[in-house]
């Protein structure tokens, strides 16, 4: 039976979000997709505002019913590193080494970041090759908050070039040569060196955009009238004294490859840096990809001016294309969803680099759903061996009263008859009443997870629970972290929110004790005393 997978790459100025279809033997096939442009980069405080629109268009557009998802998001917004830690001393002592490593190259607190590991094997050294990823909490919280806001249910977040490197490596697979993968879409173009294990990522703020401005320019006319002229009759001019026939196509050419000279020049230097500084080899080859990498003559460029072998990289020559998609439009739009086919690997476990940085909220709601079912199964059985129990006494019962009634002239000598019955049925309730107290339990279940959704969704971002006690609960939270609560304290905020809860009783709802915490003051926390419903 084939398995469906749904996965959305967030770019910087564009969002795709394509289906596949894994076969019985694990091979792909991609049965839908759908873009969208974004009206500004996502980021923790316009995630809801930006993304939502954005993705409610591509499901309604392409009749995408919402699932569990993979996300990527862009490098820009997770930092990267390889490391070697000593694997002496057991797994308590290399989760140190490992969190200390993150402690050190992370420029923000580590308890504000996702962090996620993989070791990739071991070092000449005998050491451990580890690859480490970190995003900001409150950024990814975002991002999967509007994702789940039109029914998704994220399932796993990737990094963006990490899941293209896992696309061209399952199509070109690993020789252990260094390449590079260029992505330029249309703010921002992505710079990917692969050699083996290790990846080498940079973001480069030269790409589509930057060429349509200077188009704009230099004829004197709006970026829309010059994006259309760039999609039309645009082209890189390989240089020299050589000229087109037409003007307006050689003035453009011109200005494609002034701007696109800029970004060799940042390529070099982030290749420089990865040989100098990394200890890496030279490329040997280059894949373009992404929405602006269809410009013609782009590979006959970059392969005079960096003097190596460039192809444009298309997953869908080893990955199938179901009958729905319209091939034609996949010929230029390949190169754009590319990412989304590495998180269909990654979510097929077809892929080498395979990093998850699910907020800690989602991955808690999915260890709770993953102990659904034994609880299920474990209040089945129970209820099955009561209703067994109860079928048990109710024949034994039947039984003894049926004796008891033909042995009514007997009655003094079969008295221990009557006794049984009545055991039966003693045996009985106490049968039920361990039936009602595991209804109890269930509903209480039920009910406590419901209060404790109540007061979490009442937190800030920047908050968090540090205590819960019958009737109280304690809230703490970095001060200089503390955002707009419209005049009010961060406290009364929080109350303000419970009163609306329907599992609290509003008039129960007040603050008993605020206080400060450390040398300085910096953690603020209060308690907040509540009755529940």
């Amino acid at each position: 039976m084939s398995k469906k997978f749904q996965t959305l790459n967030i770019g910087a100025s564009t969002i795709e979000l394509a289906e596949y279809e894994a076969g019985a033997k694990g091979a792909l096939t991609l049965v839908n997709y759908g873009t969208a442009s974004l009206a500004s980069p996502v980021d923790a405080e316009n995630a809801a505002a930006v993304l939502s629109p954005a993705l409610g268009e591509i499901v309604r557009e392409r009749g995408i019913r919402p699932g569990n998802v993979a996300l990527s998001v862009s490098g820009q917004t997770a930092f990267q590193r390889f490391a070697a830690i000593p694997s002496a001393g057991g797994g308590d002592r290399f989760e140190q080494l490992v969190k200390y490593e993150i402690e050190q190259n992370v420029p923000f607190p580590i308890d504000e970041m996702i962090c996620d590991r993989q070791v990739l094997g071991d070092t000449p050294n005998g050491d451990k090759s580890v690859m480490i990823v970190a995003a900001k909490t409150d950024q990814i919280e975002a991002i999967t908050d509007a994702v789940q806001s039109l029914g998704f249910k994220p399932e796993l977040v990737d990094v963006s070039p990490i899941a293209l490197t896992n696309a061209v490596r399952h199509a070109t697979g690993d020789d252990g040569a260094c390449s590079v993968i260029l992505d330029i879409g249309a703010k921002t173009t992505s710079l990917v060196i692969v050699e083996g294990d290790t990846i080498y990522n940079r973001s480069i703020p030269v790409a589509g955009n930057a060429i349509t401005k200077e188009i704009a320019t230099a004829l004197g006319c709006s970026t829309e009238e010059a994006e259309k002229i760039k999609l039309e009759r645009g082209y890189v001019s390989m240089g020299g004294v050589t000229e087109d026939e037409d003007e307006l196509s050689d003035r453009v050419s011109k200005v494609c490859r002034a701007v696109l000279t800029r970004l060799h020049a940042e390529i070099s230097r982030s290749i420089n840096f990865y040989r100098s500084q990394q200890g890496g080899s030279a490329p040997t080859r280059m894949y373009l990809t992404g929405g602006s990498a269809l410009l013609p003559q782009l590979d006959v460029f970059f392969a005079e001016s960096l003097q190596t072998e460039v192809a444009f990289f298309n997953p869908f020559e080893t990955i199938a294309v179901g009958p729905k998609v319209d091939a034609s439009a996949l010929e230029s739009d390949g190169a754009l969803i590319s990412a989304t086919a590495g998180l269909a690997l990654h979510l097929a476990g077809l892929a080498r680099f395979q990093i998850n940085l699910l907020p800690p909220s989602l991955l808690a709601a999915r260890a709770e759903k993953a102990k659904i079912p034994f609880v299920i199964a474990a209040g089945v059985a129970l209820v099955v061996g009561l209703f067994l129990v109860k079928l048990g006494i109710d024949s034994q019962t039947a039984v003894l009263v049926a004796q008891r009634d033909a042995a009514a002239g007997r009655e003094s000598q079969l008295a221990g008859f009557d006794k049984k019955v009545k055991a039966a049925e003693e045996r009985f309730a106490s049968v039920q009443a361990e039936a009602d107290q595991f209804r109890k339990l269930v509903a209480g279940r039920a009910s406590t997870a419901q209060r404790l959704a109540a007061v979490r969704s009442s937190l800030a971002p920047w908050m968090w629970l540090e205590k819960w006690e019958p009737g109280r609960i304690t809230v703490r939270y970095w001060r200089d972290s503390a955002g707009a609560t419209g005049g009010k304290t961060p406290g009364e905020s929080v109350v303000d929110k419970l009163k609306g809860k329907q599992v609290v009783v509003p008039e129960s709802v007040k603050i008993s004790d605020m206080s400060a915490i450390g040398k300085e003051g910096q953690v603020a926390q209060f308690t907040v005393e509540l009755k529940f419903k």
